[in-house]
């Protein structure tokens, strides 16, 4: 008896112990896999590394051109539509005289001339319009009697760059009666030895535009002196005033067209 209990214990004790190893793998293999679930691996550099693009220098330059996206080359104005809005920048050569908050532009880039019609404008920046003045103009393109300009109510802003640009004046005598010639439309320009054959002014007398009638190569030619770009004070008002017919004269002005050429007048000698 004493055998067979004893026997009987010891196999208790042998199941039991059995029973404690089995039970301890299973109690194990959850703990040893959250272990390996929160390995270094998962929270290294390298794992982070593919966000890093996100912040790169390349995306920031790939966003910095579309600050200037919206503003024209001379190229892409002329190209534009007639009543399609424009955005251009350019420097200002003359400007008309102000009245009731706008003022006319001609303005010039190396790349090409603009003629910007009454454009929104104080007082007080009108003063600061001197040539030479880089400006950025918001507006619509428009054309009339052959004259493309950017529309009366444009605005505009300047552009403090420390950049200027006065042009030279272009010329343009040969291509008097070619097509060429309105490819310098609203550029500063000059013509050489022109024979007066008119003197007109707008009103019949003096102290309003007058118009000018010349001659070259056997065709005639209008130009015009503006009132509001050079008044009666001027030396080119009264210069013109005291021409006669037969006269020869060098001229510059700003190549404006109106039915056909029509510069504005801004310079004049008379030949010796």
């Amino acid at each position: 008896m004493k055998k067979l209990t004893a026997l009987t214990l010891a196999l208790a004790l042998g199941l039991s112990l059995l029973a404690g190893c089995a039970g301890g793998g299973n109690d194990s293999a959850p703990a040893d896999t959250g272990d390996s679930a929160a390995t270094e691996p998962a929270d290294t550099g390298d794992a982070a590394e593919p966000e890093a693009p996100a912040d790169t220098a390349p995306a920031d330059d790939a966003a910095a051109p579309a600050e200037n996206t919206g503003v024209m080359t001379h190229d892409e104005y002329i190209a534009a539509a007639i009543d399609d809005p424009v955005v251009i920048e350019t420097y200002v050569q003359a400007t008309q005289a102000w009245w009731d908050d706008s003022i006319t532009v001609y303005g010039q880039s190396p790349d090409g001339a603009y003629f910007i019609y009454n454009m929104v404008c104080s007082e007080e920046d009108a003063a600061k319009l001197v040539p030479g003045t880089k400006i950025r103009v918001t507006g619509f393109k428009t054309e009339w009697s052959g004259e493309v300009e950017v529309a009366e109510g444009a605005t505009f802003e300047f552009v403090d760059d420390g950049d200027t640009f006065i042009a030279e004046p272009t010329d343009v005598t040969g291509l008097l009666g070619t097509d060429e010639l309105i490819d310098h439309q609203n550029e500063y320009v000059s013509f050489k030895g022109l024979t007066v054959e008119k003197i007109e002014y707008k009103n019949g007398t003096p102290g309003d535009d007058i118009y000018v009638t010349l001659g070259y190569n056997g065709a005639s030619y209008e130009f015009c002196v503006e009132l509001y770009l050079t008044d009666v004070n001027t030396p080119v008002y009264i210069t013109v005033g005291e021409l006669a017919e037969g006269d020869v004269v060098d001229i510059e002005g700003f190549l404006y067209w109106y039915e056909g050429v029509n510069t504005h007048i801004t310079g004049i000698t008379k030949a010796a």
